[in-house]
Parts: C-alpha cells; structure tokens; sequence
C-alpha cells in the first residue's frame, strides 16, 4: 500500500481529511497554526495581559476561599499551570476528575504536586458502574470519540465546583504551544455534545446513569455569560516550553513524565496507543508532535524519529493494558476483536446538539455584525 503524504514541514500526512499541501509540500494545518502563532501578542504584550489577569482573578476572587479553578490530571500541562498560579501568587482549588483510569504516575503527580503546593484538592470520582457502561455502550456504537465521556465529565466537574465555591476563574492547561494544530474532522467530537453521548447510551447501555457529570453547549452557555465564569488557556499567557516546564517539575516538585501526551490514563494510553491506531487509522502523535515542531520546540528529525516507534515505547506494557483494559471492562479476547474488527460509526448516526450550537454560533455573528462589534 502506498504509504500517505506527509508534510514536509511538520508530521501531518493524508490520514487527516481534507489535507492541502502547497506547492513546497507544506500543510494547512500547520500553515493554518503559524498563522496564529503570528498574531499572538508579543512577549511585552502577553506579560501585561498577565498581570491584568492576574489582578481580575484576584479581585474576583477578594473574600473568597479561593480565587481559581485548576484541573489536574498528573499531566504536564496542568501540573505546571497549578505551579504558575500558585507562583503568581493566586489561591487556586485543584479539582480532579478520577473516572478509574489513574496510572500509578498520574495518582503521584498530583498528591506530590498540591503537597509540595500546599494547594487544597478536591476530587471527584465517578460512580465506577455507570462509567463502565458508558464507556461500553460508547464500544457497542463503535464512535471514535471515547474520551469523550472523559472529557464532558472533567468540564462538569471544573464548572461544578467553580459554582460551588462562587469562582469566577477556571485555569486550564490548555495551550497553543502543545496543542495549536487543529483537530482535523472525524479524529474527535464536541466534548460540549452531551444530547450525542445520552443517545449512544440509550441505544446500546444497560445500567441507568443517575450521576455521571456530562456537560452540555446549554450549560457551558449558562456558565460563560449568565454566571460569568471564564474559562482561560492559562499557559498562553507564559512562554511556555514543555521541555522545560516538565525538567522544572521533575527537578523541583517531583514529577514523574510520560512518553507521551495524555498516558496519565491507562484508558487514554491504550486508546491512543492501540484503538485509535488500530480501528480509527488515527495517530494522534502527529497531532501533538506537530504542534511542538511549529511552536520551535522540536525539530521535525527528532518528532519523525518518535513517530516511527511504536506508540507503546514498552511492548509488556502494551500486553498489561490490554489485559488491564479489557478485564476493567468486561470484555473477552474474541469480543474486543470483533469490535476492533467492525467498521467504525460517526457520531452523527445519533442525536446531536451540534445543529443548536451552529444556529447560536450564526446568530452570534449576525448580531455582531449588526451592532458591529
């Protein structure tokens, strides 16, 4: 088989839809990205939209336990957010989601990290049954976005608890500089469709889901602009380097790293690392690795000759977690081999909330270009 066209400036090929490469061979996507790291503030700017930040949060949060919202996971990103508030003198609540995937080194990361930070935490696990079933029901569907269960419930959670503790600031790990390629169609769906992952459950769950948080486009609505919580990339507004953020971290609070992005999770490792390749043809190391060249914090030599390796750098822990994986979720060898088998599903084979979310989205731009603004 002809293997597909890659770009020759980042590791982006033709598995992404709708690819376009120029006449030098270079992509959109991450042409598309160098354009928005062209418009970003330069350092001068971004050091004072810090500090006006810094001085909202804080004055927001005046009389209040906490000033902050920071989710956690024991990836590198949120840890190092945790450590940027905390240095910038906020008061943040860490909040973690534990939907039972913890790795070992996600679990340390973060009891070592509001230790060291003396930073309370507050966690939220999910009621283990419903989230198997869902997660189950999400396999039966066969829809490529899993995680997306994850992901819906980390929301819920973050914005719960700022409702909670009347916080007015959530500060996400998120950022342009590991993350700034676009998610090519099909390779995700809106972690916001709530109406999409009810439906799959209701076709193909068995256990009734009274408790898991899942987060709607209705309720991020309610929360951005009638209770004015904002969620911000709070990395975006530091030079951040991943390669430094994660020596600072291991050197001076104990962290412990991951080969790649997202393996905090056992789930999210074999997921990344066997389903997606595997069933969906997707490899989302191109994605990150792609992001960390554009950003100058890789050469593409260095990415490429991490891409060739298998995604699982350990073949035993490879065979672990599929053991793991499976046993966690009911499923024998030959069922998961049927499902890896089956030809995958898009998500809008099901009820969506997306059409709403694109009528708000047209309307908004309308509107501003009635008042212009």
């Amino acid at each position: 088989m002809k293997a597909p066209r890659r770009c020759t400036f980042c590791l982006m090929d033709e598995t992404a839809p709708n690819i376009v490469f120029d006449a030098a061979g270079q992509c959109t996507f991450c042409r598309n990205f160098q354009a928005t790291l062209a418009a970003m503030p330069t350092a001068e700017d971004r050091d004072a939209r810090r500090r006006d930040l810094v001085r909202e949060v804080r004055e927001a949060g005046r009389g209040k336990r906490y000033d902050c919202i920071v989710g956690v996971s024991g990836g590198a990103d949120s840890s190092y957010s945790l450590w940027l508030a905390v240095n910038e003198g906020l008061r943040p609540l860490a909040v973690h989601l534990d939907n039972g995937w913890n790795s070992e080194l996600a679990s340390h990361n973060i009891a070592t990290l509001v230790s060291r930070l003396n930073v309370d935490l507050m966690t939220h696990v999910i009621d283990w049954e419903e989230n198997r079933d869902m997660q189950r029901s999400f396999f039966a569907a066969d829809v490529i976005d899993i995680e997306l269960l994850m992901d819906s419930a980390m929301l819920a959670t973050n914005f719960r608890a700022a409702r909670r503790f009347g916080v007015k600031y959530i500060l996400s790990g998120s950022n342009q500089a590991t993350e700034g390629i676009i998610m090519p169609a099909g390779w995700n769906h809106s972690k916001y469709d709530a109406v999409n992952a009810r439906a799959i459950h209701r076709r193909h769950g068995q256990v009734p889901i009274r408790t898991h948080p899942l987060y709607s486009t209705t309720q991020f609505l309610m929360d951005r602009y009638v209770r004015r919580i904002h969620w911000v990339s709070f990395l975006d507004y530091f030079d951040y380097d991943k390669a430094s953020a994660m020596a600072f971290l291991k050197d001076e609070l104990g962290y412990k790293p991951y080969p790649y992005k997202h393996y905090e999770s056992v789930f999210t490792r074999f997921y990344q690392g066997c389903i997606l390749p595997a069933k969906f043809g997707v490899d989302k190391r191109k994605l990150h690795l792609s992001a960390l060249i554009v950003s100058g914090q890789m050469s593409r030599d260095e990415a490429l000759a991490l891409l060739e390796q298998d995604p699982y750098p350990d073949p035993l822990q490879k065979r672990d977690d599929r053991y793991f994986v499976l046993k966690k979720l009911g499923f024998s060898e030959a069922e998961f081999d049927t499902y890896m088998a089956r030809p995958p599903v898009p998500h809008s084979a099901y009820p969506s909330e997306l059409g709403r979310l694109e009528k708000l989205s047209r309307a908004r731009k309308a509107l501003r270009g009635v008042i212009g603004r």
